[in-house]
């Protein structure tokens, strides 16, 4: 980029957009003319920032409730034939349930690079809707699945197809917000996991149960049927709702253009230099010698693999003296309890811009309250802590995801870096099921000890990056 400072006025004047602005956007902004020097917290950033966040989020926020029910429905679809539930009806071991949870990551590690490259290289405003629209149709064909084989691979190729959304997603709000705005909105964005976790159990209780047998279908199939609609809807609304990058989005007049685009340029300015446009190959090898994504793999297995602990929330409540419907009534207040603390902390992660304390924080919370979850005999302490832990948990992995998507320079290496930490972050998700059998009951030492040494890890992996990394991708120097 290159600027005029008129000495009159003190004026600066864009005369052209960098390649990495001009690379993001893909189209020639209409930003040609001069623009007053980008202060920070001016009125009309506050009130773009407003603008941006009433026309991005609220559909974000609705994509991801059904992103996160469509991919967790699975298990409220598995129970007993006399509830509507096709374990039943096919006769499954718990090795094929076990199967038809983990091939879904396995499509979606498979294409999780190729997907963010995709997006690099297109619209958001088409390419997320157009994945929405994809997985929401094949949820509308669970009619016609009648084996354990077409679970199977209905499961696998559903793996592929969401693999893109949600690192797709952290890829754009990168686009649009400065790094120290991100941790709040990342925050609120991913309380639809929470809002879906809490309630997706009651709607599909509601759904399997008013519907079993009604036009010849399970009950199961009416749960994939019927989301899968609504996401079909919500899809189409998505095309015209998301926008794309700051220059080339109609409902932002020419001056918002350059406001939004000048301030994102101050923050590079800031940090390191942003890297030219590349080509796929190279921004994947830059990204795999990039040693700060192969650190935040490991963070982000390590938040993932204690976050599979909410799999077995009725489970243990159940150890803790709850019976029936309450145990899954008793898991709402764990996702409000962890959406207070979550939502909380994400502000301050931005007030402060000390996002990896945060981030450490949530998981100290984490590990001492897992630690006393497995070791105080009294229930009511049990679950108060519980809660607590899990308040830790989801605090980690939404200020840790907006930590992380600031840490690397160049829009489509950046792209590649979030897919790779995404895909094999949640390779936890595998292996993670595996760390509460049966016969641990009603303790479960064996989970807990792992969760706890897990979250105990990742505290030290968060201050070590920490200390090597900063906040801002720029390795210490000293």
């Amino acid at each position: 980029m290159t600027t005029t400072h008129d000495a009159k006025d003190g004026a600066v004047h864009i005369e052209r957009q960098p390649d990495h602005i001009q690379s993001d956007m893909y189209e020639k902004p209409e930003v040609e003319a001069p623009v007053a020097e980008y202060v920070e917290g001016s009125i009309e950033e506050k009130r773009l920032v407003r603008k941006i966040d009433i026309h991005l989020l609220p559909m974000l926020w609705i994509m991801y409730v059904l992103n996160y029910l469509d991919r967790t429905n699975i298990g409220n679809a598995k129970v007993g034939a006399d509830h509507g539930g096709f374990e039943g009806d096919w006769n499954l071991s718990s090795a094929d349930y076990s199967l038809i949870l983990s091939i879904f990551f396995v499509g979606y590690l498979l294409w999780e690079v190729p997907s963010n490259m995709m997006l690099a290289r297109s619209k958001p405003s088409i390419f997320l809707p157009t994945i929405m629209f994809i997985w929401g149709a094949m949820s509308i064909g669970a009619k016609g699945m009648h084996s354990l084989g077409g679970m199977v691979a209905f499961r696998f190729v559903l793996g592929l197809v969401e693999a893109g959304f949600f690192p797709g997603v952290m890829l754009l709000m990168s686009c649009w917000y400065k790094p120290h705005e991100l941790s709040k909105r990342i925050a609120l964005f991913y309380t639809a996991s929470l809002v879906a976790g809490a309630f997706g159990g009651l709607l599909s209780f509601g759904i399997m149960d008013g519907l079993e047998g009604k036009g010849n279908t399970r009950g199961w199939q009416w749960l994939f049927i019927i989301e899968g609609l609504i996401t079909v809807v919500v899809a189409c609304a998505a095309f015209f709702v998301l926008p794309n990058y700051p220059t080339t989005t109609k409902w932002l007049s020419e001056d918002e253009k350059r406001l939004a685009t000048a301030r994102l340029l101050a923050v590079q300015r800031e940090g390191a230099e942003e890297e030219p446009h590349m080509g796929h190959w190279m921004a994947f090898k830059l990204a795999c010698k990039d040693p700060k994504t192969w650190v935040f793999v490991l963070i982000y297995n390590l938040f993932n693999m204690v976050g599979t602990i909410s799999y077995f929330f009725p489970t243990l409540l159940g150890s803790m003296g709850y019976k029936g419907n309450m145990r899954q009534l008793m898991t709402v207040p764990i996702y409000v309890v962890a959406l207070i603390i979550s939502v909380t902390l994400g502000f301050v992660a931005d007030k402060t811009r000390q996002k990896a304390y945060v981030v450490a924080g949530g998981a100290t919370l984490a590990t001492i309250s897992f630690i006393i979850v497995a070791a105080v005999p009294n229930n009511q302490v049990k679950y108060a802590f519980l809660c607590f832990g899990g308040g830790g948990v989801w605090t980690c992995v939404p200020v840790f995801l907006s930590w992380m998507v600031t840490m690397f320079d160049g829009r489509e290496k950046r792209a590649v870096c979030i897919a790779l930490i995404n895909g094999f972050g949640n390779t936890a998700s595998i292996y993670g099921s595996f760390f509460w059998p049966k016969h641990t009951a009603p303790k479960y030492i064996m989970g807990f000890s792992l969760t706890t040494a897990f979250s105990g890890v990742a505290l030290i992996t968060v201050l070590a990056a920490k200390y090597f990394f900063g906040d801002k991708g720029v390795a210490r120097t000293s």
